[in-house]
C-alpha cells in the first residue's frame, strides 16, 4: 500500500504545554465518520486504500481528513488504536473468568486475530510496523499496560513468570502477530494462530506452571 506524501497539518492545541485542545462535536462527529469509513474499508480492501476515497465514504472533504489525519499512515494508526481501545476493555473480564495464563492465551489470540484478519488493515500494519509508525506511543503503551495487567495476575497466582518485564513480553507478541501475517499461504481461520500464541504464553509460565 502507497501512503501519500505527508501534509503539513498541526494539531490544535490550547495549553502552553501542547497539550490537545477537545474537539468541537462537528469536528469529533466528522472525525468518527472518517474512521468508521477507513475500518470498513479495510474490512475489504486489498490494498486501493486512498483518503480521497476514505473521505468521500465519509461524506466529508479530503481537506477535512487533512485537518484531523496529517497522512494515511495516521488515519490507519487511528483505526488500530480505536480498535485495540475495544479490545483492551475485555482484559478485566477474561481475568474474572479464567486462570491468568488462559486469560492472557485468549486476548492475546483475540488480539492477533484482529490485527491479521482483515486484508487491508494487515498489509497496513506490517507497512507502519516496519516503518516505525505504528504502533505509535500511545497505542504501544495501551498493549503494553494489558499485557502487564496478565502479567501481574499471572505472578500473584504462580502462573505466569514474574521476572519478564510487560515491554519484553508486547514486543514477543508483537512479533507473533508480524510473523503470522506475513508467512506465505496465510489462513485467518486455520489453527495455526492458536499455536503460535500457545508458544507465547508458554514462553511466559512459570516454570512450576509448565
Amino acid at each position: 500500500m502507497k501512503l501519500p506524501r505527508t501534509h503539513d497539518v498541526s494539531s490544535p492545541t490550547g495549553a502552553a504545554d501542547g497539550t490537545p485542545r477537545p474537539l468541537r462535536a462537528d469536528a469529533q462527529r466528522n472525525r468518527d465518520r472518517l474512521v468508521d469509513a477507513a475500518r470498513s474499508a479495510l474490512a475489504h480492501d486489498q490494498g486501493a486504500l486512498t483518503c480521497e476515497g476514505v473521505a468521500r465514504d465519509a461524506g466529508v472533504g479530503v481537506g477535512t481528513l487533512y485537518r484531523h489525519f496529517p497522512n494515511l499512515g495516521a488515519l490507519i494508526e487511528a483505526v488500530y488504536s480505536a480498535e485495540l481501545d475495544q479490545l483492551a476493555a475485555t482484559a478485566p473480564g477474561l481475568l474474572d473468568d479464567f486462570p491468568p495464563d488462559e486469560a492472557l492465551r485468549t486476548w492475546a489470540e483475540r488480539y492477533v486475530r484482529f490485527t491479521t484478519t482483515q486484508p487491508g488493515l494487515r498489509p497496513a500494519l506490517r507497512s507502519g510496523m516496519a516503518s516505525g509508525t505504528i504502533p505509535a506511543p500511545h497505542t504501544r503503551q495501551v498493549l503494553t499496560r494489558v499485557v502487564a495487567e496478565f502479567l501481574a495476575s499471572g505472578a500473584r497466582s504462580g502462573s505466569l513468570r514474574a521476572d519478564v518485564s510487560p515491554q519484553g513480553a508486547t514486543s514477543l507478541l508483537l512479533g507473533v502477530m508480524l510473523s503470522v501475517a506475513t508467512e506465505p499461504g496465510y489462513d485467518a481461520e486455520s489453527d495455526h494462530i492458536a499455536a503460535m500464541v500457545g508458544l507465547f504464553v508458554d514462553a511466559l509460565r512459570a516454570p512450576t506452571a509448565r
